[in-house]
């Protein structure tokens, strides 16, 4: 008897549904085919274990199952169920006529238990898409699938509770509710980490508040101890709270990634990535033999900290130029290619000098001549033309430390981000995918980047002086506009120019010497 089930797959960040036809006729052996990888051919072995320890066996039969479209590649071991409740009904073993209405996944322990599957949000969107009835999947994904409107989700612990969902149809449990705004909204105000803890450095907090209304990437440059990974973990704390449809975008890249803990369901609050300075280019950017999303892509709609960026691989820096301009990543294969999305704000901190206490206003650096310059140099010009704001943390005072007196607070901050960031949606409001000035193409700078006489002046002597290149050019007159927009200022003045161009003092014509 030929029986149809249905499973999925997933490319990117989207799914495809794959097609599994099970045969079973008289002859001998099991055959399975249709691009499955080693993990979908052990499945038999799971299949006859989970069967048998459940009171059904393995039909003594020729199997024959087809995982169809034939061209794409099937890796994992979601297919475990779907292969399971097709051999059962096509050998006789349960009645249904309810299979092809059903999305089944998950994977089989030996004694039938369901074992959680990664990427279960972009299927459960592709189940609803194609218009099928629901979708039966382990108990671990059920509130990761519950978040799609408009499907039913079943939870399911053991292959036991599918086979009777199906047979015993007047004892099925009501599927899964998930309240997506309800629980949304209720984690946007959490503040793991408060700009109000931080003592002094009243110059850095300025510069991250210009970074975040602006999604303006950023340098931190400063003595071990000065503070730098303690303010760039503060930093998604003043960015806008992530909206219904950013949120759905980031949960879909995590749970491709299997970065889903739990039952956790949507990511609520705004990621914030910080990879070791060991990582491999692959690991940063994304890719391997089957693509999966790099450490880019998983701080989609959030944040990308490289703490000591000299120490990171030349490579793995030099591949995320082409991200860092298109806020996507291109994997191509030789039969296929994806792509993944990478918009995020990068903040990577360094030393100023091998032994870290270049320009320190208290101790004296001990590097030798030139040193200061070559340690600059492990990070590209192009690279480092990617970065908006280049900032210098000092050490903090005693006096600093010990005072008491109350500062803003991350949320204090972030309402004038908001605000920012509201004058950048209006300004952009007709050009798709631009919405903050980091993100400005070169007619948008011509549009909304006038400078007076005295500005221009003002950034020619800048640009000779510091010997900037047309990319510094570009990332100042950017910078000044967030400035202008967070002063609620239709224009560019000279005073918001200033503050931009004193952010590009890592350029090589004002380092080190």
């Amino acid at each position: 008897m030929l029986i149809k089930t249905f499973g999925c797959t997933v490319t990117g960040i989207d799914a495809t549904v794959i097609t599994v036809e099970v045969n079973v006729m008289p002859g001998t052996k099991f055959f399975l085919v249709g691009l499955p990888d080693n993990a979908v051919k052990e499945s038999q072995v799971r299949i006859e274990s989970a069967l048998k320890h459940n009171g059904y066996r393995m039909p003594g039969k020729k199997i024959i199952v087809n995982m169809a479209p034939a061209d794409i590649k099937k890796e994992g071991s979601s297919y475990d169920l779907t292969i399971a409740l097709g051999i059962l009904a096509a050998s006789g073993q349960i009645e249904t006529d309810e299979l092809q209405k059903y999305i089944l996944l998950g994977e089989l322990s030996l004694d039938g238990t369901l074992q959680p599957i990664k990427g279960v949000l972009p299927i459960a969107i592709k189940a609803r898409q194609q218009g099928y009835t629901g979708i039966i999947l382990p108990e671990e994904n059920g509130e990761e699938a519950a978040i799609v409107d408009g499907l039913n989700v079943y939870a399911m612990k053991n292959i036991k509770e599918v086979i009777d969902f199906f047979v015993l149809k007047s004892e099925r449990k009501a599927p899964l509710t998930f309240d997506t705004r309800l629980h949304f909204l209720s984690e946007q105000s959490i503040v793991e980490f408060d700009f109000n803890e931080v003592k002094g450095q009243e110059n850095v907090k300025r510069s991250l508040e210009i970074a975040a209304a602006g999604g303006h990437n950023v340098i931190l440059i400063g003595p071990p101890g000065s503070g730098k990974t303690m303010l760039a973990k503060r930093l998604p704390t003043i960015l806008p709270p992530l909206s219904l449809h950013e949120a759905l975008e980031t949960t879909k890249i995590h749970s491709v990634a299997g970065r889903l803990k739990g039952s956790r369901g949507l990511v609520s609050l705004r990621p914030f990535r910080n990879p070791h300075h060991t990582i491999s280019d692959v690991a940063l950017v994304g890719g391997g033999t089957f693509p999966k999303p790099g450490e880019i892509s998983l701080a989609h709609n959030g944040v990308l900290f490289l703490d000591e960026l000299p120490e990171f691989k030349r490579t793995a820096l030099e591949v995320m130029r082409q991200p860092l301009e298109d806020r996507v990543v291109s994997i191509a294969r030789a039969k296929f290619d994806v792509q993944y999305p990478a918009s995020f704000m990068l903040i990577a901190s360094m030393n100023p000098c091998p032994c870290g206490f270049y320009n320190h206003p208290d101790k004296e650096c001990v590097c030798n001549p030139g040193d200061v310059q070559r340690y600059l140099n492990k990070i590209s010009g192009p690279m480092m033309d990617r970065i908006d704001l280049h900032v210098e943390v000092t050490p903090v005072s005693f006096d600093e430390l010990t005072v008491q007196r109350t500062t803003e607070s991350s949320l204090i901050i972030r309402d004038r981000v908001i605000s920012a960031r509201e004058i950048q949606q209006q300004r952009y409001t007709s050009d798709e995918g631009v919405h903050c000035n980091a993100q400005m193409q070169p007619r948008h700078i011509k549009d909304f980047c006038h400078l007076d006489p005295g500005c221009k002046s003002l950034l020619k002597t800048a640009m000779e002086k510091l010997d900037l290149s047309a990319r510094a050019y570009d990332r100042i007159l950017k910078v000044s506009r967030t400035i202008a927009d967070l002063d609620a200022s239709e224009n560019i003045e000279q005073q918001h120019l200033a503050e931009a161009i004193q952010y590009r003092s890592l350029d090589r014509g004002s380092w080190a010497g």
